[in-house]
């Protein structure tokens, strides 16, 4: 079952897409390829309970379990040691992916305090985007009696795009409100 935003990318999107940048074929042109939303727990070093609460809050918000990250390497000045837990995150395919990109794009966006808009600078050369939350607060499945740490987020949106170009006409059509 299609959600409504891939039906607005077959109908919408991708023919625009197709005008826009002269694709002869509709595989050509730029499409979502994941979504990783990744929170990292700074505290877990000392307390793991604090990196199961983040991954708990990573699955109520995306719908799909989180995936404890853990320390590659040992870091003293950080009191990091190899293989402790330090963060969760998810990676989203598919009709979930669709589902988070619409609720983050007119649910929880909005939502943000003093929000002005996504800088349309935080693309990285190959059509991939990353945006960065404050708050794990702006989900609306997200009940703030049992939170017990306000967390931040780190979002990255990874397109089929060659291009940073491409990829911003991409999300644009999805009504991703750039500043700049």
């Amino acid at each position: 079952m299609a959600t409504r935003l891939q039906e607005h990318y077959e109908k919408t999107v991708l023919p625009a897409l197709m005008k826009e940048f002269g694709y002869d074929n509709k595989l050509a042109a730029p499409r979502l390829d994941k979504i990783v939303v990744n929170m990292g727990v700074g505290e877990g070093t000392q307390d793991a309970k604090k990196v199961d609460a983040a991954a708990k809050d990573l699955a109520t918000i995306t719908g799909q379990k989180a995936i404890i990250t853990k320390a590659k390497k040992s870091i003293a000045t950080f009191k990091l040691r190899e293989n402790i837990p330090i963060g969760a995150k998810v990676t989203l395919r598919r009709e979930r992916m669709y589902e988070f990109l619409d609720r983050l794009v007119n649910i929880a966006l909005p939502r943000v305090r003093d929000f002005r808009g996504v800088s349309g600078k935080s693309f990285d050369g190959r059509g991939n985007f990353a945006l960065g939350l404050k708050e794990q607060l702006v989900f609306p499945e997200i009940n703030y009696d049992n939170v017990d740490t306000v967390r931040g987020m780190d979002i990255i949106i990874c397109t089929t795009a060659r291009t940073d170009a491409e990829a911003k006409a991409l999300l644009r059509g999805f009504a991703m409100p750039f500043v700049n």
